[in-house]
């Protein structure tokens, strides 16, 4: 009962990270000229913007990657416990 507790919760943490970042690179940090992704105008838009920017996507990612890892762990896990 706790184990899953604390995977459900595991699992929600990862999942608000995930949404803060995505709202944080495309809705806060959204650039003056075009629209959500940057395509020509990156280019033009100031270099501080784009760090930032590039900084939360490679967080992003890395905190995709670590929930991409846990669940793979915890859910082969069940997969190949139940075939035994």
């Amino acid at each position: 009962m706790i184990k899953k507790g604390i995977h459900y919760l595991i699992v929600l943490l990862f999942l608000s990270e995930l949404i803060y970042l995505a709202y944080v690179i495309f809705v806060v940090l959204q650039p003056d000229v075009g629209g959500i992704t940057l395509s020509d105008n990156a280019a033009i838009i100031d270099m501080d913007l784009m760090t930032k920017r590039r900084l939360y996507a490679i967080e992003f990612w890395i905190a995709f990657s670590g929930f991409a890892i846990y669940l793979a762990i915890t859910e082969l896990k069940h997969i190949f416990n139940k075939n035994t």
